[in-house]
């Protein structure tokens, strides 16, 4: 099941399960077939996504510093990052929370 999300102030953002799952479970919504992020909401959603792209960053930091460290090559990135994942989905958050628009998805 792709997730589509949809709001009256922005495009449709459409992403895979895998994604869209960790998305929200990020935000603290439970993944399914239908849900809601309302206005309110946001401004918790993008600190947790911010909080959560600053914990994979740093992560990111310590494998190559702990590489360099041993000698090795700094491994490239094999995955899409979640920073890459989650950017347009809080441009979405953002222009919906300034348009006190509620963001759904499954509807």
């Amino acid at each position: 099941m792709l997730y589509t999300f949809k709001s009256k102030v922005t495009g449709n953002l459409i992403m895979l399960p895998a994604h869209g799952t960790r998305l929200l479970r990020i935000i603290g919504k439970e993944p399914g077939a239908q849900g809601i992020v309302l206005p309110a909401q946001m401004p918790d959603a993008l600190r947790a996504l911010e909080a959560a792209l600053a914990e994979e960053d740093a992560a990111l930091r310590e494998a190559a510093q702990a590489a360099k460290a041993a000698g090795e090559e700094v491994p490239e990135p094999k995955d899409v990052s979640l920073r890459q994942r989650a950017k347009p989905f809080m441009d979405m958050l953002r222009r919906c929370q300034a348009a006190e628009e509620s963001i759904v998805w499954g509807v």
